[in-house]
C-alpha cells in the first residue's frame, strides 16, 4: 500500500467516525468500533474499490444504509 492510500483512508475514517458520533449519539470510541466492524470499512480498505477516492458523505451513505440493514460485523 502506498502512503497516499493510507492517508486518504484514515482521513475518511476520521470524518466517518465523527459523523457517526454526532448523528447516532455515540461516543467516539463506539463510532470507531462501529466503523471498523462494518462492511463499508472493509471496502474502504480495499484500494481496488476506489472508495477511498470518494467524498466523505458518499461513503457515509453506504455506512448509514448498512446500519439500517443491521448487518454490522
Amino acid at each position: 500500500m502506498n502512503a497516499d492510500f493510507e492517508y486518504m483512508k484514515e482521513a475518511l475514517a476520521t470524518d466517518l467516525s465523527e459523523l457517526l458520533s454526532k448523528d447516532y449519539n455515540m461516543s467516539i470510541s463506539e463510532a470507531i468500533d462501529t466503523l471498523y466492524n462494518s462492511e463499508t470499512y472493509a471496502k474502504l480498505c480495499d484500494p481496488a474499490t476506489g472508495l477511498y477516492f470518494q467524498s466523505t458523505l458518499y461513503v457515509y451513505s453506504f455506512l448509514t444504509e448498512e446500519l439500517k440493514r443491521g448487518k454490522m460485523g
